[in-house]
């Protein structure tokens, strides 16, 4: 079963943002990044795309 985030909706904070740039950047894949900042795959995948950040695609 999926995992469940309790932060439904929760707007972003500068510091997530900073640290979505980073983990980012050392190319983390989106299912680790989702992990360590606690929000899901879609708000991340959402936020990066708005920013203009690259999340890298591990095949």
């Amino acid at each position: 079963m999926a995992e469940r985030f309790e932060r439904h909706r929760q707007p972003w904070t500068y510091e997530e943002l900073e640290k979505l740039k980073l983990l980012a950047k050392k190319g983390m894949a989106l299912k680790a990044i989702s992990k360590a900042m606690t929000r899901s795959e879609e708000s991340i995948k959402d936020r990066a795309k708005l920013d203009g950040i690259g999340i890298a695609k591990l095949r």
